[in-house]
């Protein structure tokens, strides 16, 4: 089965002084994870996501054609980064993989099964 693994982050750690060296650090797990998901012979995909500013959020009440708002649905400190789709046994392994996610600071993985096609 299917499960996504939706990465929250606080963007914010990205920025200031050290922001080349946490990302580069974050980005090292990252290919690393994906070396264990290849070497386990677990079929994933997944991307890294533009910044949340960069995002626009189509909001529909009772139908029509919605209204466009700048940024994420919700105000938060935690927005998607980026997520992995995996394919896993079940849910208990779909964790295990999450729980390898780099999240060097303030964050937290969803993870969530797809439906089957």
């Amino acid at each position: 089965m299917q499960y996504m693994l939706m990465i929250f982050e606080d963007e914010s750690y990205y920025m200031g002084e050290d922001a080349a060296a946490r990302l580069e650090e974050t980005i090292a797990g990252h290919i690393k994870l994906a070396e264990e998901l290849t070497a386990s012979g677990v079929e994933f995909s997944g991307h890294r996501l533009k910044e949340a500013h960069s995002a626009t959020t189509i909001r529909y009440e009772n139908g029509g054609e919605g209204s466009l708002h700048d940024g994420p649905f919700a105000e938060t400190h935690e927005e998607l980064g980026g997520y992995y789709v995996i394919e896993a046994a079940d849910h208990d392994e779909a964790v295990r993989w999450a729980r390898k996610i780099p999240i060097p600071a303030k964050g937290s993985v969803e993870v969530r099964p797809v439906w089957p096609e």
